[in-house]
């Protein structure tokens, strides 16, 4: 069953003219989410109760888990089906207090679950001519998709200072430096940014993979730490394009895990992205197309 969350930000139309509740005592961080929560309960007309829940903590805890099953799963159905509870719930998540990591995440994840319904609407037509997409790029589904999202989009802010540090990382651990954008499609280029399931930093590292690449988790937790973590991931990465041969394998077994994608190319007789991507999960589906257009948009050049 879908949450309808009502946005935080629609309480005021709902209780104008309300008397406001007496103001909890300043100080804590839960103060907001109490006043909003006594408002709904004491002047929301019955028939919005009746269609939306107020959202609390444990909402988004199950929010999160329901759609990480889904970009964990191979239906982009099942993704592209979150969308409107996902913008909704971004509302809801903006408005509350501490919970700027998980509206910076999710709203990150609605780009790709926004992209799963675009490519759902064009499967079966031929793919329009795009300039730039040449060579093994051809060949990579719903890159063409991607490279029209991310033309015009800015860079994010503070990559000027962040990127050249970022690259010069990737560039020092044997990785094409270009690559480092793949941080941008991991946490918008937020050092601090962490994933309900627990990934944090540039790149997302989950703490086993952080703790197998010699980074430490815990005061301090080197994962923010934009220099550190880049070498880690180039590292990884690396190890990846040794075992798989291309940029855009390595890509998929980053986000979706070596074991998963050599299975798959050992199963399909596979030897590129484009021979296992239907089997792969959702979000990976949407992940590496997505990545290889940051690369081409921002840097003009191709993996």
């Amino acid at each position: 069953m879908q949450l309808r969350w009502i946005p935080w930000i629609a309480i005021g139309v709902l209780t104008a003219g309300a008397e406001p509740p007496t103001p909890t005592p300043a100080g804590s961080s839960d103060d907001l989410y109490n006043t909003g929560k006594q408002l709904f309960d004491q002047f929301a007309p019955p028939d919005v109760k009746e269609q939306y829940e107020f959202p609390s903590k444990d909402d988004w805890d199950r929010f999160a888990a329901r759609l990480q099953r889904a970009m964990e799963g191979d239906s982009l159905e099942d993704l592209a089906g979150f969308l409107p509870e996902a913008r909704a719930a971004l509302l809801a998540l903006r408005a509350m207090p501490g919970n700027e990591d998980n509206a910076d995440w999710l709203e990150l994840r609605i780009d790709e679950i926004e992209a799963a319904k675009l490519a759902l609407a064009s499967a079966g037509t031929p793919a329009p001519s795009q300039p730039g997409i040449a060579g093994s790029y051809s060949r990579i589904p719903n890159y063409g998709l991607w490279l029209g999202r991310e033309r015009g989009r800015p860079e994010p802010a503070g990559a000027a200072a962040l990127m050249p540090r970022v690259a010069s990382a990737f560039a020092a651990e044997g990785v094409p430096s270009q690559l480092a954008w793949m941080a941008e499609a991991e946490s918008n280029l937020v050092p601090s940014a962490r994933s309900p399931a627990g990934a944090r930093g540039l790149f997302q590292l989950m703490p086993s993979t952080a703790h197998a690449l010699g980074l430490s988790t815990f005061l301090p937790d080197e994962r923010t730490d934009p220099e550190k973590s880049a070498r880690a991931a180039a590292r990884y990465l690396r190890s990846l394009f040794v075992k798989f041969g291309s940029w855009p394998l390595a890509l998929a077994a980053y986000n979706a895990g070596e074991g998963r994608v050599s299975r798959l190319l050992a199963s399909r007789g596979a030897t590129d992205f484009a021979g296992v991507s239907s089997a792969l999960p959702a979000e990976t589906r949407m992940y590496v197309p997505k990545v290889c257009a940051l690369v081409a948009v921002r840097t003009g050049m191709q993996l």
